[in-house]
């Protein structure tokens, strides 16, 4: 899942990286809000962590002209401003949630999977699909009851793909969604993943349709195809 930063504070911004990083999302990060504007417009992402105070565009005007042209994604804010006005003009400008500086990675953690998860009508903690069950605070997989170690990389994948069943996502889509701009990646990565995690589950989970990318198909289009044969 890929996460745009937008935070000037080098220290605060690094730590945050590396947290998120460390907690399974792929994170680019910016110190300026014009160059987000320009990112936002070029690539996909799944939430934004938007500081308010920038150094060459004011956050809530930003988050404005996002909300203006149509932007939908997720916005989390970060501010040192905690007065009760300042919390509802942040709401009022489009943000999904807000954080008073400083605040603890966890409670950003939370807060950041609790908004992806209402963005794409999630209510519950643990995502399902048929036999599996991903858990996006730990990581963790289980199908069939039983544990399923994955790579860093395969779990995003997977997420990526289930968060997202009946949709065909690209070769270039389901890249961006698993390296950051700073990553390296061989060209054949995603095939590689896919690959593994057809061995590790079932080869019919993530489906090609040639000449336009992957699809995990949603659960009533698997269950018909599964019938018929």
């Amino acid at each position: 899942m890929r996460i745009l930063l937008v935070e000037d504070d080098v220290m605060l911004g690094d730590g945050m990286q590396d947290a998120l990083r460390h907690s399974g999302y792929t994170v680019d990060w910016l110190q300026q809000g014009l160059p987000a504007l320009a990112a936002l417009k070029s690539d996909e992402f799944a939430a934004l962590i938007l500081d308010l105070n920038l150094p060459d565009i004011d956050g809530l005007s930003l988050l404005r002209k996002l909300r203006r042209e149509g932007h939908q994604l997720p916005v989390l804010i970060l501010t040192a401003r905690d007065a009760l006005d300042d919390r509802v003009v942040g709401l009022d400008a489009g943000s999904d949630d807000y954080m008073v500086k400083p605040f603890a990675l966890q409670e950003l953690n939370a807060r950041l999977r609790a908004l992806v998860r209402r963005s794409k009508g999630q209510a519950q903690a643990v995502l399902e699909y048929g036999e599996l069950q991903l858990y996006p605070a730990s990581q963790q997989v289980t199908y069939r009851g039983e544990p399923v170690r994955l790579t860093p990389h395969e779990y995003k994948l997977l997420q990526e793909l289930i968060t997202q069943s009946g949709r065909v996502l690209s070769r270039d889509q389901l890249q961006q969604s698993l390296y950051g701009w700073d990553e390296g990646a061989e060209s054949n990565a995603v095939e590689v993943h896919i690959h593994h995690l057809r061995k590790k589950f079932y080869s019919d989970l993530i489906r090609n349709i040639r000449g336009v990318g992957y699809i995990v198909p949603q659960l009533e289009q698997a269950q018909r195809r599964d019938h018929r044969a």
